[in-house]
């Protein structure tokens, strides 16, 4: 038996999907931790959420760094490495006394912890197993295992605050996220390179630079971006919103596993309905009907039924644009390189990310409320979708360079 042969499609896939529920499910739960902290710390909302929102930055500048390592070396390392970071972070960020503290842990060590344990590594991963039929579908499944540790955990990383309080919380959640490591093994290898027809065997930098330059490239960067900014303002600011509005923190716990458990469903369909539609048209969709749903929540008088309702339907086009995204990139771009520009383009999911943390902070301690930053998600929304509509999905097909004579 040869050393790999263990490692199936099946096996990668299993094992994949429990590290995103670990990663993906711990990472969701920030938001649990912004009250208990800054009222013990006698930190501003600011300081947290400038904390979470670099955490992010960090997340996305690894992406391409992780991505390259996968792409070169294979992704175990690139996984092993980010589970030890991340579970430093955690550590750390338990043990932060200050601001500058808390940005170093929750910020730098958590976020590149991320970005090499997370959803786009994985990702890549699995668009190598099946054939091209499948690949959307594989995606949704990954994106579907992403969601269901949001279910799962975010009532876990409750509990534990309330029965150990935050600090042990994290210290807990730190060795959670060591199992990632033995998780790994099954990742390992380097990528075997499966050619498009049609287009030019390229290096990494020649690759990046193609995908660059490529219009539609563009457009998934900064449609992406506000994904990530819709996401994180309402993963990290919807419990502290609800609490300011007489509702329970365990009721904003609840609201965010509940948005966990709907976009299982939502990634599955997502995947499925990539293999047959057309990816950007899809994408569009999931935006505008995401600021649509925003609109209805903030307008609608605000009541326990409300809150769930709004996060079962936002959680159905929560992570959605997940496998439609890094499936668009894999068609137009090929997979060789995927895991790299799946990190370029996920940066701009980041940047976003960041913005909409530190943002919901800013404007909060600026003005006792959240009603700028809801329009501010519902307009966004907009944005995006009008984007997607220029993207080009069929491959990038590169005409070879004349010989010199």
């Amino acid at each position: 038996m040869s050393r790999s042969s263990w490692r199936t499609p099946a096996v990668i896939i299993i094992a994949g999907s429990l590290i995103l529920i670990i990663s993906n499910g711990l990472r969701s739960g920030s938001g649990l931790f912004l009250q208990p902290m800054t009222m013990a710390h006698e930190w501003s909302r600011e300081t947290f959420s400038l904390a979470i929102g670099l955490q992010n930055i960090f997340w996305g500048l690894g992406g391409p760094f992780f991505g390259a390592i996968a792409d070169k070396f294979g992704p175990g390392r690139a996984l092993a490495t980010g589970a030890v970071l991340m579970a430093l972070g955690y550590y750390g960020m338990s043990q932060a006394e200050t601001g500058a503290a808390l940005i170093w842990t929750a910020g730098v060590l958590i976020g590149f912890g991320i970005s090499g344990s997370g959803i786009a590594i994985v990702l890549s991963v699995f668009a190598r197993q099946v054939e091209s039929k499948y690949r959307s579908m594989v995606l949704g499944v990954g994106t579907a295992a992403g969601s269901m540790g949001q279910f799962v955990m975010l009532p876990v990383g409750q509990a534990l605050i309330s029965a150990y309080g935050w600090q042990e919380a994290l210290v807990l959640q730190a060795l959670m996220i060591v199992l990632i490591i033995p998780l790994s093994f099954a990742m390992a290898g380097k990528p075997k390179h499966r050619p498009v027809a049609g287009q030019m065997d390229q290096s990494i930098a020649e690759a990046v630079r193609t995908a660059i330059g490529d219009r539609s490239f563009v457009l998934l960067f900064f449609g992406y971006f506000t994904c990530g900014f819709q996401a994180i303002f309402i993963a990290v600011h919807l419990p502290s919103y609800l609490v300011d509005r007489g509702l329970s923190a365990t009721l904003g716990a609840a609201a965010i596993a509940t948005v966990g458990l709907f976009n299982v469903f939502g990634s599955l369909i997502s995947g499925w309905l990539g293999g047959r539609y057309s990816k950007k048209y899809l994408l569009a969709g999931i935006y505008l009907c995401r600021s649509l749903v925003t609109m209805a929540f903030i307008l609608l008088p605000l009541s326990t039924l409300s809150v769930y309702l709004f996060a079962a339907f936002i959680g159905v086009f929560w992570l959605s644009t997940v496998p439609l995204t890094q499936g668009l990139i894999g068609q137009r771009y090929g997979l060789r390189y995927m895991s790299t520009l799946v990190g370029i383009i996920f940066l701009g999911h980041q940047t976003g990310s960041f913005l909409g943390a530190w943002l919901g902070g800013v404007i909060f301690d600026a003005t006792g409320s959240y009603q700028i930053a809801w329009w501010l998600i519902i307009g966004s929304g907009v944005y995006a979708a009008i984007l997607h509509l220029p993207i080009r999905e069929t491959p990038l097909v590169l005409q070879a360079k004349p010989a010199l004579t």
